[in-house]
């Protein structure tokens, strides 16, 4: 028991820049007490105690902002990062050495009495506010981008984006980073080629326009692709 309490902490450490001390980590990181809660509601849930396993997890998450159901098996090396909000569901399995950041979820689909929630792959990474869904499989290495809704399965190493979730990088390459401000992002890659080809496209007509010498009214839409175009330039370097 000691030494997977050790383990714990020196995770903390090991993922955390902002942790200083043993002592800060042991009394101050309410994802640790969380998972340490868990484990105590577990082991009862396990031993068909199931009230007292779910009066456990009850308190832990009013005095953490955890939901964690005593029924979801947790591995080793387990991180909440700024952990209020995340929930995670009675059937869900998570892997060793997973890392869930703030109002991140593990959420079941049906009502039914069966395996309704994900299974979380070792080594995957699930981003602010990321909410996977239903009896899928997310491999490992994965990572999921803040704010996706994940509703299918993630092959391993593959990095998950938006609403519905796609996949926009495929590495095969287990990792335990993620970097928030580097993730792709298709919408504005599919609104910048639109914005390309549109662009060509009024070249290539006003062309056509000289040549026939056709008279057309002026641009009203011009300068409004401009700043468009510049808010997302803009965007970039934020």
């Amino acid at each position: 028991m000691f030494a997977r309490i050790k383990e714990d902490v020196h995770n903390i450490f090991a993922n955390d820049p902002a942790a200083r001390s043993i002592p800060e980590v042991i009394f101050c990181y309410p994802g640790l007490h969380a998972l340490w809660s868990h484990r105590v509601a577990h082991f009862f849930w396990q031993h068909r105690q199931r009230f007292l396993a779910r009066y456990i997890s009850h308190v832990s998450r009013f005095l953490t902002g955890i939901e964690i159901h005593p029924g979801a098996k947790i591995g080793r090396r387990f991180f909440i990062d700024h952990g209020s909000g995340v929930v995670i569901g009675e059937t869900a399995e998570v892997g060793d050495d997973v890392l869930m950041y703030q109002g991140s979820g593990l959420v079941g689909t049906s009502t039914k009495k069966e395996k309704r929630h994900p299974t979380i792959g070792n080594n995957v990474v699930i981003g602010t506010g990321a909410v996977v869904m239903g009896a899928i499989t997310v491999g490992d290495g994965a990572r999921i981008g803040a704010g996706s809704v994940v509703n299918k399965t993630v092959p391993p190493g593959a990095t998950v984006v938006g609403i519905p979730g796609r996949i926009v990088e495929d590495s095969h390459k287990t990792t335990a980073d993620l970097e928030h401000g580097k993730l792709p992002d298709p919408v504005a890659s599919a609104i910048r080629i639109v914005l390309a080809e549109q662009g060509a496209l009024r070249e290539r007509l006003a062309r056509i326009e000289i040549i026939g010498g056709i008279t057309v009214p002026s641009d009203i839409f011009s300068e409004k692709i401009q700043e468009i175009v510049r808010e997302f330039n803009d965007g970039e370097g934020i």
